[in-house]
């Protein structure tokens, strides 16, 4: 009975993980073509800042900034 259950909640577990991998870097895409214009549009006339990202730099932006989270946590962490 364990191994039934079990082998149903894998494929449940690895859909929601790449369900939640896509709503992430669909957020990080939109909050920068949303803000960066906004904050800085003198640099994204001149071209020193994109206004849009691709599907890549959005999921290295995530993963750096899961890394500066993870690493805000140890810190934080340490000091018990």
């Amino acid at each position: 009975m364990k191994k039934k259950w079990l082998l149903a909640a894998i494929p449940g577990c690895v859909i929601g993980i790449v369900a939640a991998f896509v709503i992430v870097l669909f957020l990080v895409k939109l909050l920068w073509a949303w803000t960066i214009p906004d904050l800085f549009p003198g640099a994204v006339e001149q071209g020193l800042i994109a206004a849009k990202i691709t599907w890549y730099t959005a999921l290295k932006l995530a993963i750096f900034a899961a890394v500066m989270a993870a690493l805000a946590g140890a810190r934080k962490g340490d000091g018990s």
